[in-house]
């Protein structure tokens, strides 16, 4: 471990105050457990801000770009996120995680992994195989090794992690190394496959089907070599600057594009598939989701929501398949929450919003 890192972890870790930290996380349990209702402002859930900790020696700036090559650079700037959030007061919870784009899955099929231009400041990103063929090809191969592709670097990475936070007290208990972007089968089976995935939902079902069914049995090989390493997440996991129930947090952001029968017949079965086996957990996605949310809503152990672009959606339908039904909305939009709470709208104290 280099001296500009080792110095950074020691500020850091100087920084971290267990009172705080504790009250963060009793404050999480307290509103997962639904025992905050009559307290929260607005039936809407944020954690005590912290004090503002601002840093006592210099954090580099990594580039993402820099981040990917170098493993080191990693851990700088996921520690340095944390230390932006101490820095700042902030409510959020503190995790780090091996950030290498949500092209990890797909890589494992050799899909091709692509650094952005600099000056985006974005995430690398995967090329597809592109069509059936390669589909095909695929399914003759079989389950990927956990370390093709970029299983290697995640799973070194997050050794390099470990390593530190058994180092530096305060950071191994107070911030959580959480679970790789391994996106969800619907996902991944649109990267590798291409945009033609779209079509095959019709043209080509059979084909599909047996390809998501490949996906989770690597996304469960990859969970399974992961929380073998990192050990199991606890009883209320870190993901994002938020904790939720459960164990996973799946990414099902092709959704969008799919009517609600074509989720119900062949992505749900797949989703619950991954829950029933893995513990259950949180779902996220982008852009609108009325159209299937009732039916995701069926999940076994899903416990939470999260979603971006509420503006995109019809609330009340959003609402009525998760807070009515008990099922957390993590991670929320405030001005969305509040407009709703002064519409009238009864949250049920089931919201958290940063």
């Amino acid at each position: 471990m280099n001296s500009i890192l080792e110095k950074c972890l020691a500020d850091l870790d100087a920084r971290l105050d267990p009172a705080q930290e504790q009250a963060n996380g009793e404050a999480w349990r307290s509103f997962l457990d639904n025992e905050l209702d009559g307290e929260l402002k607005q039936g809407i859930f944020t954690p005590p801000p912290r004090k503002p900790a601002p840093p006592k020696t210099a954090w580099p700036n990594v580039h993402t770009n820099d981040a990917h090559e170098d493993p080191e650079l990693m851990l700088l700037s996921q520690f340095g996120a944390v230390s932006d959030k101490l820095a700042a007061g902030s409510t959020a919870a503190l995790g780090v995680r091996c950030n290498y784009g949500v092209g990890i899955t797909a890589s494992q099929f050799c899909c091709k992994i692509v650094l952005m231009p600099r000056e985006q400041g974005d995430l690398p990103a995967p090329l597809p195989l592109g069509g059936a063929e390669a589909v095909r090809r695929a399914l003759d191969a079989g389950v990927p090794d956990v370390r093709a592709g970029l299983g290697a670097a995640v799973l070194d990475t997050a050794e390099m992690f470990l390593d530190a936070m058994r180092r530096y007290e305060n950071v191994g208990r107070w911030v959580s190394l959480y679970h790789p972007d391994a996106q969800g089968p619907i996902d991944t089976a649109e990267v590798v496959w291409g945009s033609d995935v779209f079509l095959a939902l019709y043209d080509e079902p059979e084909l599909l089907g047996d390809f998501l069914d490949l996906v989770c049995d690597q996304y469960e090989a990859l969970m399974r070599a992961w929380f073998a390493l990192a050990g199991p997440p606890g009883d209320m996991p870190v993901h994002w600057a938020l904790r939720h129930r459960g164990t996973l947090m799946i990414r099902n952001d092709s959704l969008m594009n799919l009517p609600p029968e074509v989720y119900e017949r062949l992505i749900r079965p797949r989703d619950q598939r991954l829950f029933d086996t893995l513990g259950g957990g949180a779902v996220h996605f982008c852009g609108r989701g009325d159209h299937y949310i009732e039916a995701m809503s069926g999940l076994r152990g899903l416990t939470a929501i999260q979603m971006s672009q509420p503006h995109l959606n019809d609330m009340e339908t959003i609402f009525a398949n998760t807070v009515d039904k008990g099922i957390k909305l993590v991670g929320f939009h405030r001005q969305a929450a509040e407009a709703a709470v002064k519409a009238g709208r009864d949250l049920k104290g089931q919201v958290h919003c940063a």
